[in-house]
């Protein structure tokens, strides 16, 4: 199959898998604490990635190692706890919607850090973007006063954390294959996950418990496919498209995330759906040429 319809074939089965994490989240979050969820996903997905990928460290070179470290905690290590304390604290709808700033803040950081060209139009769709996510949290602060919409700022730290990865990886590692930076990203970070995971307790709880047990299961599931398998999906879409274009994603990854979330009884205002529909008109302007 050629580039061009390979990469809109990744880009649909990424819109299923991580439209799908936000309620992963959301059950894992049942019984474990943000934390204990951020490490157990990264885990998982260490595991299975250095399972099928520990031989293809070694085509990673030495000077490359250094943005193998960056692109592992902007990518991966930082987002996996932002994105589990703050839905703590809001909706997984939400916290999908806010997850389509990243294209806007691929382009941003593109053109202030990377020296990608911008135009007129994407700094329109910047603009837009923004007035859309203002709306979407002012509204959900007063229609959900038992959620703390302080914590959207978590998700759009997130977002920067994933914008940063996409430029680094399409700079400095376009010539590597996926499998290799994916297992070389979590060949770093599981060790920290591990320790962070250890300083919550985790270990001391009834781990017997059903409910615990759940949990674990839907993190598993998390991090294997929604993480490592996913992961592998995405590198390998950046190096046949552009970030950008890889990005876009977000687009479709609120849809699953809203028709998970209709399914576990979570609604939305009309004014947050005005809101989620202004950042989506923002990102369409971002991402025309």
């Amino acid at each position: 199959m050629e580039n061009k319809q390979l990469k809109w074939v990744f880009l649909t089965i990424l819109a299923l898998v991580w439209g799908s994490s936000f309620i992963l989240i959301k059950k894992g979050l049942l019984a474990l604490t943000g934390f204990q969820v951020g490490s157990l996903r990264i885990i998982f997905a260490a595991t299975f990635l250095l399972l099928i990928g520990f031989r293809s460290l070694k085509k990673i070179n030495k000077h490359q190692w250094k943005f193998i470290v960056l692109t592992s905690f902007f990518g991966t290590f930082f987002p996996a706890f932002l994105f589990a304390i703050a839905q703590k604290h809001i909706s997984s709808s939400v916290s999908a919607v806010l997850n389509s700033l990243t294209p806007i803040n691929t382009l941003l950081l593109g053109f202030l850090a990377f020296k990608v060209g911008i135009s007129k139009n994407q700094i329109l769709g910047v603009i837009v973007g923004l007035v859309g996510s203002l709306v979407l949290i002012l509204s959900g602060a007063a229609d959900h006063p038992e959620q703390n919409y302080w914590y959207s700022s978590l998700i759009i730290m997130a977002t920067i954390c994933y914008a940063t990865n996409v430029n680094l990886l399409k700079k400095y590692l376009f010539d590597l294959s996926p499998l290799a930076i994916s297992a070389g990203n979590f060949s770093i970070i599981v060790l920290p996950a591990t320790l962070v995971l250890f300083c919550t307790g985790f270990f001391n709880q009834p781990l017997q418990g059903i409910e615990i047990q759940k949990a674990i299961c839907f993190i598993a599931v998390l991090g294997v496919v929604g993480t490592g398998m996913a992961n592998i999906i995405f590198f390998r879409l950046i190096q046949i498209s552009s970030p950008v274009f890889a990005t876009s994603v977000t687009y479709l990854i609120p849809v699953v995330a809203f028709c998970w979330g209709l399914i576990d009884n979570e609604k939305l205002s009309v004014m947050q759906v005005c809101g989620a529909g202004i950042i989506l008109i923002g990102i369409w302007l971002a991402a025309k040429k």
